[in-house]
């Protein structure tokens, strides 16, 4: 049975990617960037590349979305697999991203939209307007063209729809962490998303204590951030015109919106997003 790990891009998927992958795919919680293969992105090109459909719109993927979590299921058996995606839990053209059948539950990861921005706005190569403008647009979407077929279609939607197709789903159990916790409260947090996975997937084994520790330890945000620096990370984007990387672990803690925005715009943020602020309680 798949189980998402969800997110708005730029809110902490990778970083909770790291954790689970590292609890759940090594025996002696050490982190390496090879493990996150273990959770793939979806809906990605992978996964539609060898259909013969034209693909010949954004959204042409989204009749098989079912489909493909379907043939995910029978060749894992139905075990417990993990899929990362920025998709909204939402239909389109009357095609729904997932059901119960396929699933059988989520995390989704918010953080606080003021801080959203300035991740957008570096991964991305915008401007901090168009970053907001990004985060409003209701009919935003991720697409990927290949050779003239669309096969990387991810509907967003604002960083409000998004959030709420997500946290308030009826379909499946759904556990809403908040960034800041997890950066704040690691492994208490970190404990919490085990205990709620093991319990919502039926899973025989315990709790291990001693593999969530070192998890959190080798998957500290200055540690991925080295590892970058060392090795490379493929989930990185180049600047634009140049071979060089943006890097994916920027700021970390640093990236705090009251010295990263003038007043102006935070103050439009405040009021679009007053309800989502005081739901999560961010000041």
């Amino acid at each position: 049975m798949l189980f998402w790990i969800a997110s708005y891009p730029k809110s902490g998927n990778t970083w909770l990617r790291s954790l689970i992958t590292t609890y759940f795919f090594t025996e002696d919680g050490i982190f390496n960037f090879k493990l996150l293969k273990n959770i793939p992105s979806y809906p990605s090109p992978f996964f539609f590349k060898n259909y013969k459909d034209k693909f010949d719109t954004p959204e042409s993927t989204a009749k098989y979305w079912i489909s493909e979590q379907e043939k995910i299921n029978v060749r894992a058996k139905n075990s417990l697999t993990f899929l990362k995606t920025h998709n909204a839990l939402c239909k389109i053209n009357g095609y729904s991203f997932t059901n119960s059948i396929n699933s059988i539950g989520a995390i989704y990861i918010i953080r606080d939209p003021r801080n959203v921005i300035s991740s957008i706005s570096n991964h991305y190569q915008v401007q901090l307007t168009d970053a907001f403008n990004f985060m409003k647009d209701k009919n935003k979407a991720l697409v990927f063209k290949e050779n003239e077929r669309y096969l990387g279609f991810n509907a967003l939607f604002s960083w409000s729809l998004n959030l709420r197709s997500w946290v308030e789903c009826k379909k499946f159990p759904v556990l809403t962490i908040r960034y800041e916790d997890l950066d704040k409260n690691c492994y208490l947090t970190f404990e919490k998303i085990l205990k709620f996975i093991i319990k919502t997937a039926n899973l025989k084994e315990a709790f291990d204590e001693k593999k969530a520790i070192m998890a959190v330890k080798t998957c500290h945000f200055d540690r991925l951030q080295s590892l970058e620096k060392e090795e490379g990370f493929d989930e990185a984007v180049n600047k634009r015109g140049s071979s060089e990387k943006i890097k994916f672990f920027n700021l970390g803690t640093k990236n705090n919106y009251k010295n990263l925005l003038d007043e102006k715009l935070i103050n439009e943020m405040n009021k679009l997003y007053e309800v989502e602020l005081k739901m999560f309680n961010y000041k």
